[in-house]
Parts: C-alpha cells; sequence; structure tokens
C-alpha cells in the first residue's frame, strides 16, 4: 500500500469532547485533513516538544527517546496504519544499530509525540483518510489554524501584559517547574511578543 505523508498542522481542544483534545493532521501533498482527539497529557507531550520547551524533569516521551539513543535505534517513521471502531492505531518504524528495521505497536498519540521529538515523518494509508479525513475547501486551506490554540482567558492575558519581562522569566520558570505547559506557553508568547 502506498504511504501518504502527513504534517501536524493544529493542536486545539477538542469541539466535540470537553476535556479532549484535537491534533489535526494534513495532507503533505494535499488537502486532506485528519482530526484525532487525544487525551490531555498527550496534547501536552506534543506541544512541549512542537514548543521546543525544555521541563525540568524529562516527561515518558522525553526518556523513551533518551533510551531509544542510548541504545543507537533511530525512529525513521511513525505510520498511522489502522482504524477499527474510531480507534486509529499507529507502528513506530525503527533502525537498530544492526540495520535491522523493528516495528513497535503504538497509540497514534504516543507516536505523534515521539514524531516530533525525532523530527521523522509521519504517514498514513488512503483508507484510513477515505474513512476518516475531511476535505477542505479552497477558502479554508488558505487560512491555516493556529498550530497551539489553547483557549485563552482575557483576564490571564491582561494581566501578564501588566508584568515586567523578567517577572514573566520567573513565573515561566515556575510553572515549567510545576509543569504547567499551558500557562508557559501563554506567558512564553507574551515575551515573544514584547521581542518583536
Amino acid at each position: 500500500m502506498k504511504k501518504i505523508e502527513l504534517d501536524i498542522v493544529a493542536l486545539s481542544h477538542s469541539v466535540a469532547q470537553s476535556h479532549n483534545y484535537a491534533v489535526v493532521l494534513g495532507e503533505k501533498s494535499g488537502s486532506r485533513r485528519l482530526p484525532i482527539v487525544i487525551g490531555g497529557f498527550e496534547a501536552q507531550a506534543i506541544a512541549v516538544a512542537m514548543e521546543g520547551m525544555t521541563p525540568n524533569r524529562p516527561l515518558t516521551h522525553d526518556l523513551f527517546k533518551n533510551t531509544l539513543d542510548t541504545f543507537k535505534v533511530d525512529l525513521q517513521e511513525i505510520v498511522i496504519n489502522n482504524l477499527l471502531d474510531g480507534v486509529f492505531y499507529a507502528r513506530l518504524v525503527c533502525l537498530k544499530k544492526d540495520g535491522n528495521l523493528l516495528e513497535i505497536d503504538s497509540r497514534t498519540s504516543d507516536a505523534l509525540a515521539m514524531a516530533v521529538r525525532f523530527q521523522c515523518p509521519i504517514y498514513t494509508y488512503e483508507f484510513i483518510l477515505d474513512a476518516a479525513g475531511i476535505v477542505l475547501e479552497d477558502e479554508e486551506s488558505e487560512q491555516e489554524e493556529p498550530l497551539m490554540a489553547v483557549e485563552e482567558s482575557p483576564k490571564l492575558k491582561e494581566s501578564l501584559s501588566s508584568l515586567t519581562v523578567e517577572i514573566l522569566h520567573k513565573m515561566l520558570e515556575e510553572v515549567l517547574a510545576e509543569e504547567n505547559y499551558e500557562k508557559a506557553a501563554k506567558i512564553r508568547d507574551e515575551i515573544d511578543r514584547r521581542k518583536s
């Protein structure tokens, strides 16, 4: 079967299921999108890697990457290879130091978190896009969704804008230590806004 390459184009709160998130994968050379509902911890693991944040302690996916690196196993690609009863299945395709390929079964959300860390390609198959994909209209495809669209409290945004950059940096360190990555992203965005 021919593989179709995908990119992560959005990560946001799920409209359909509260307390969950949706990661939206986009066809690299096409207009189809593949939305996948994932849990909050999994969304956090993907967002942390995408935003280039370094937590004080390694998250589970960082630990797994460090372990693979230590044993000279390279994650070559991930493949979302099946869809059964609304559940996506994925495989990690790894290259061992002896040159042999190894495939490891994975939850799709974990596979995506690993793909971001290894910066490896994400693939799926036509039958999965046919079953669960959506086609964007031309107008919609030109307006890409934000990569991380976390609901933002107007009070938090207003309070952050009144703080000094020095205080924002201290707050950022504190919330990273607490592993509150959503708040850390908002603080980092405020710091970045002031730099530009």
